[in-house]
C-alpha cells in the first residue's frame, strides 16, 4: 500500500467517524429540517464523484466513480422527495366547501337531504 493510499483512507474513516458523531447528536425534530441543508452537501458530493470519473483512468476507477455518482445523485434525490413530503404536512388544507355550504343553506349533515321532484 501507497503512502497517499493509507492517508486518502485515513481521512475518509475519519470523516466517517466525525460525521456519525455530529448526526447522532442532532435530535429527531431537528433532522428533517436539516435535510434542506444536507441536499446542498449531497450535490458538492455529486460533483466530486464526477470529477473523479474525469481523472480515472482504469476500469476500477470508472467503476468507483460511477457508484459514487449513484449514490450521490439517490441521495440528492431523496433528500429533496422527503424536504417536499416534509413541506406537505405543513401546508393548510382548502376548508371543505359541501360542509360549509349545507351550513350556510340551514341542512345538517347528519341527516339525509330530501330530493324534490
Amino acid at each position: 500500500m501507497s503512502t497517499a493510499l493509507v492517508t486518502d483512507l485515513t481521512i475518509f474513516v475519519l470523516a466517517l467517524l466525525v460525521g456519525i458523531e455530529v448526526i447522532g447528536k442532532v435530535p429527531a425534530t431537528l433532522h428533517t429540517p436539516l435535510m434542506s441543508a444536507a441536499n446542498s452537501i449531497h450535490g458538492i458530493v455529486l460533483v466530486g464523484a464526477l470529477l473523479i470519473g474525469l481523472t480515472a483512468h482504469t476500469p476500477v476507477g470508472y467503476i468507483l466513480a460511477f457508484v459514487a455518482a449513484f449514490f450521490a445523485a439517490a441521495n440528492v434525490v431523496g433528500g429533496y422527495v422527503v424536504t417536499g413530503r416534509m413541506l406537505k404536512m405543513f401546508r393548510r388544507k382548502a376548508p371543505a366547501r359541501p360542509a360549509a355550504q349545507a351550513q350556510l343553506n340551514g341542512q345538517s349533515q347528519d341527516r339525509p337531504q330530501e330530493v324534490h321532484r
